[in-house]
């Protein structure tokens, strides 16, 4: 959606009496369906596995991840909008830090991203582009786990890690995006959203031996955007969102994961007016983690999503991580 945005925006000098002839309608309808779209690459399928591993209390991991998204943008044609595309590249890094917590094993996430990014296509007939450089909104997890995964340290940990073959753990985790990224309000295109999201999550991990089955269910809310282009009011409604993951260990820290993921939601609401811009998601995933050493590891992924609706985004990701614990 962003790239649709930015591709007005890029286009209005070039083709301005070609865009005063798009209504005020279709204008309202191009706003929110860009701000759907452009938030995909960085809310959109949160797919990940393994987010409630047990971890050993007091430890401390840390790391960098590099990531290339690619996609197309699907718009009304009445936009006159062809052949939107974007090319996103991500540099992140990220701490985590596992505690205890009233007799529970816990951890906190921290999530820095820095993007570059290049919107393209054709606005009546014309070419356009725009880029974009700069900070992502800043990422914070917390997560409890309710059942199971005890907290443990040292001895006590790797023994119960080695001795439990079938084990149930039911987590509890919250996941807050603050408004902390680029963001310019005479423009379609951002790497921040210039507005909270709040993400309760909900999951349940079953292992049987080498084999580990996840399932998390989510709901993401939104505050509204008060200062969305050239003094516009953006809100959203929720976003309902289900992952799970099939992983096999073959030996620590060296692992496969197959995941599959669904949203369904996210109607957006400018200066009151309602549109039908409802986002129907489907995503999967692939993941391996391969350890360098007992404190080293490295983990590369595939995600793709496609949209199920007749607008919105298919964006395929590409990653490499690398992360230390001590």
């Amino acid at each position: 959606m962003l790239n649709i945005l930015e591709i007005i925006e890029a286009g209005f000098a070039r083709k301005r009496a070609d865009i005063l002839l798009i209504t005020s309608s279709l204008l309202r309808i191009a706003l929110a369906q860009v701000v759907v779209l452009l938030a995909i690459p960085s809310h959109a399928q949160d797919i990940e596995p393994r987010r409630w591993s047990h971890l050993p209390i007091g430890a401390n991991f840390t790391g960098t991840a590099y990531a290339y998204s690619t996609g197309d943008i699907l718009l009304d044609p009445a936009l006159k909008i062809e052949n939107a595309q974007f090319d996103l590249q991500t540099i992140v890094a990220r701490y985590i830090r596992s505690f205890e917590l009233l007799g529970k094993s816990a951890r906190f996430d921290l999530i820095q991203a820095y993007q570059t990014g290049i919107w393209t296509g054709l606005l009546n007939g014309a070419p356009a582009r725009a880029e974009r450089e700069g900070l992502a909104d800043t990422m914070l997890r917390f997560a409890v786990n309710l059942y199971g995964a005890p907290p443990l340290s040292g001895k006590e940990f790797a023994e119960y890690r080695a001795n439990a073959d079938c084990e149930t753990i039911v987590g509890m985790g919250l996941v807050v995006q603050l408004p902390t990224g680029q963001y310019f309000d005479d423009k379609l295109i951002n790497l921040g959203a210039n507005r909270f999201l709040f993400r309760p999550q909900l999951g349940v991990v079953r292992n049987i031996g080498k084999w580990s089955g996840e399932l998390t269910t989510a709901v993401t809310f939104f505050t509204a955007n008060d200062a969305f282009f050239n003094g516009k009011r953006l809100q959203q409604d929720p976003v309902f969102s289900a992952d799970a993951n099939l992983i096999y260990t073959f030996l620590p820290g060296l692992w496969l994961a197959a995941s599959v993921g669904y949203g369904n939601g996210g109607l957006t609401v400018v200066n009151g007016v309602a549109n039908s811009d409802r986002q129907n998601n489907l995503g999967w995933g692939l993941g391996l983690g391969v350890p360098l050493s007992r404190a080293v590891g490295v983990k590369l992924g595939y995600t793709g999503t496609r949209t199920q609706a007749n607008t919105g985004s298919d964006v395929d990701t590409f990653s490499c991580a690398f992360s230390v614990m001590w």
